[in-house]
């Protein structure tokens, strides 16, 4: 299982087998800035400092060119860490939010 780390605050988590940054880490109860979670809007894009990810569906050339993927740039809703990451986040800082994690639990199982 990989490894995601969000600097600079140093924040990890355990990621599990196929699940997008987004997921393991509103899993884990952390939230911060996100608009559509289907990778159509880009806000929800972060510097990827450390590792590789791939994109669980196809992202389109005009939210995520193939200049910002070569540059460390990635959508949080669709990536998929394939070795241990270091992501930072753009103009904000992560928030613990527990009631996140038992919404995501309904949304998964419902």
């Amino acid at each position: 299982m990989p490894k995601l780390t969000v600097a600079p605050q140093g924040i990890s988590v355990d990621l599990r087998e196929d699940e997008t940054i987004l997921e393991g880490l509103f899993r884990h109860g952390y939230a911060y800035r996100i608009g559509c979670r289907r990778g159509g809007c880009a806000i929800c894009k972060v510097d990827l400092l450390e590792g590789t990810v791939a994109y669980n569906r196809p992202v389109a050339e005009t939210v995520l060119s193939a200049e910002e993927q070569a540059t460390g740039t990635c959508l949080t809703c669709r990536a998929v860490p394939e070795t241990d990451i270091t992501i930072a986040l753009r103009e904000e800082n992560l928030r613990r939010v527990a009631s996140l994690m038992a919404l995501y639990a309904a949304t998964r199982t419902g």
